[in-house]
């Protein structure tokens, strides 16, 4: 004998149905956001989200020093073949690991 139990379902992207435990909680999303930065007297854009924006001020306040200068510095320590824009996230992202977040 099968015993089947109700499953729970939303509607998910797209207006596909989903069931309630494949759902995650989400932080609001915003579309990146192209700043210009001067790096060693260039001036360049970057497009991030707002919350790599807001964890790289963060990060270069812990630093004391500002946001521009961090860039700069993580300007010149990157590889060649990675993007700035790259580099910036994967730097937010090491030291959120580095803290355990």
């Amino acid at each position: 004998m099968t015993v089947r139990r109700a499953v729970q379902s939303t509607i998910g992207p797209g207006g596909r149905m989903m069931p309630t435990s494949a759902m995650i909680d989400l932080p609001p999303m915003t579309p990146p956001l192209k700043r210009s930065v001067t790096i060693e007297g260039h001036r360049t854009s970057v497009s991030l989200e707002d919350a790599f924006w807001r964890a790289l001020l963060y990060e270069a306040e812990q630093r004391g020093m500002t946001r521009a200068t961090l860039i700069g510095r993580i300007d010149r320590n990157r590889p060649p073949d990675i993007g700035l824009a790259t580099a910036l996230r994967l730097f937010v992202l090491s030291e959120m690991d580095k803290r355990g977040g």
